[in-house]
């Protein structure tokens, strides 16, 4: 590498994992964190199977545990790791190479976050090496499946947005198969439960409103970089490192291709797709926040454009207007100090609009939610939120879980 590299030389992690130089034509590389996964072949058969693009492709698997991990953990990591060494042996070529790595993480920080830092870290470098910062780092995960056309069509995805610093990838979580029947409806409620939180921001106007799945996004080497690359968090590390994406603006969403991710329970991170299938299990249904939480933020954002140039006296009188859940929300928040301060740094309308929402992030739009949840709007199951929020933004009635799930995953593919 000619040229130093600040990413790398202050923020990366600071193994190299591949001492193998890469192709002068690498273009994508999938990273894939594997933590007590028994079927990881299956993944990476998947990867496999899939139409080659144009450029050279890598794949970079970073087996881990933590240091003090149970040893039937290290044990199944250690057979993952051989299994997948000796399958790779058959199967790398020059256009398709896949790299298998076993880390032994340190305790305190081990987890997805850091798992999957390493290995982008490690695309950065390959792409450093290539002198390529619009190579493109792939997250999947090691119990996910993908379409045969999943490579190609984020070569050309990329191709053809070339201002996007990074994309949502479309997802679908199988809904039939040889597991439990309760699994697949838990699956079912849960993956209704994203499509909703994500239309309920559309419904608002919101211009941070995407999936942020682990295993179903992408973005430039460059970006990364820029925003400082992945975090370390043991969970939702995906939301907090996507959404600073986003805020590059000219984000887009891949739709002409399929995620897969497992309907399975599991216990591996604090939150997300295993845990609240776990929960289901047990409860039987699944809540969301309810639908006036929406309604009463939509008041608010109907009237962010007309802020620019807003007094002190027509604000307090558009903050008493308002509805008491985003009203009390906004003051604990110091909205009226912040807003000051945005109309201030803003030239134009159309940059003041673009500041306010990088003050009113997904962050905080969590935030208010959780506020509005507890103090104002309880939750309410799943179903009804849904019919509420599809009939009101398009005019579509559903009778299930089911049908509403199918009815959002058609939405978001069109």
């Amino acid at each position: 590498m000619s040229n130093p590299n600040i990413y790398l030389d202050r923020y990366a992690h600071p193994e190299q994992l591949i001492s193998a130089q890469p192709k002068h034509d690498l273009g994508i590389i999938v990273t894939i964190p594997c933590y007590n996964e028994p079927d990881l072949i299956s993944s990476l058969e998947a990867l496999h199977k899939c139409q080659l693009p144009a450029c050279s492709t890598e794949v970079i698997v970073v087996i881990n545990h933590s240091e003090k991990a149970e040893e039937t953990i290290k044990a199944l990591n250690q057979h993952t790791y051989d299994q997948a060494i000796e399958w790779t042996n058959t199967i790398n070529s020059d256009q398709l190479q896949f790299h298998i790595h076993l880390k032994e993480l340190p305790h305190k920080h081990a987890g997805v976050g850091l798992a999957r830092k390493i290995a982008m870290d490690e695309a950065i470098r390959r792409f450093e090496a290539v002198e390529n910062p619009e190579g493109v780092i792939v997250c999947f995960d090691a119990d996910s499946l993908c379409e045969e056309n999943y490579l190609v069509g984020i070569e050309r995805h990329f191709q053809q947005h070339p201002k996007s610093p990074g994309c949502s990838i479309h997802f679908e979580h199988p809904l039939l198969g040889n597991l439990n029947k309760e699994i697949y409806q838990a699956i079912t409620e849960y993956e209704l439960f994203l499509r909703y939180y994500t239309h309920a921001q559309k419904y608002c106007g919101l211009p941070f409103a995407y999936e942020t799945i682990g295993s179903s996004m992408a973005v430039r080497s460059f970006a990364y970089q820029k925003q400082g690359g992945m975090n370390r968090r043991k969970a939702g590390e995906d939301f907090y490192f996507l959404h600073k994406i986003i805020a590059l603006g000219y984000f887009t969403e891949l739709k002409t291709t399929k995620v897969i991710p497992s309907p399975r329970q599991s216990d591996r991170v604090p939150f997300g797709t295993g845990k609240a299938v776990n929960k289901w299990l047990v409860e039987k249904s699944l809540f969301t926040y309810a639908p006036q939480t929406f309604i009463d933020l939509k008041v608010f954002t109907d009237q962010v454009a007309h802020l620019w140039l807003i007094k002190d006296a027509e604000l307090e009188s558009l903050l008493n207007s308002l509805p008491i859940s985003i009203r009390s929300y906004l003051i604990d928040s110091n909205f009226e100090s912040s807003l000051t301060s945005i109309q201030k740094n803003s030239a134009s309308q159309a940059t003041f609009i673009d500041r306010f929402y990088h003050w009113f992030d997904a962050f905080k739009l969590l935030k208010y939610v959780h506020h509005a949840r507890d103090q104002y709007q309880p939750n309410i199951p799943i179903l009804e939120a849904s019919q509420w929020l599809l009939n009101k933004s398009y005019g579509i009635e559903v009778t299930s879980e089911k049908s509403a799930l199918l009815m959002f995953r058609e939405l978001d593919r069109n």
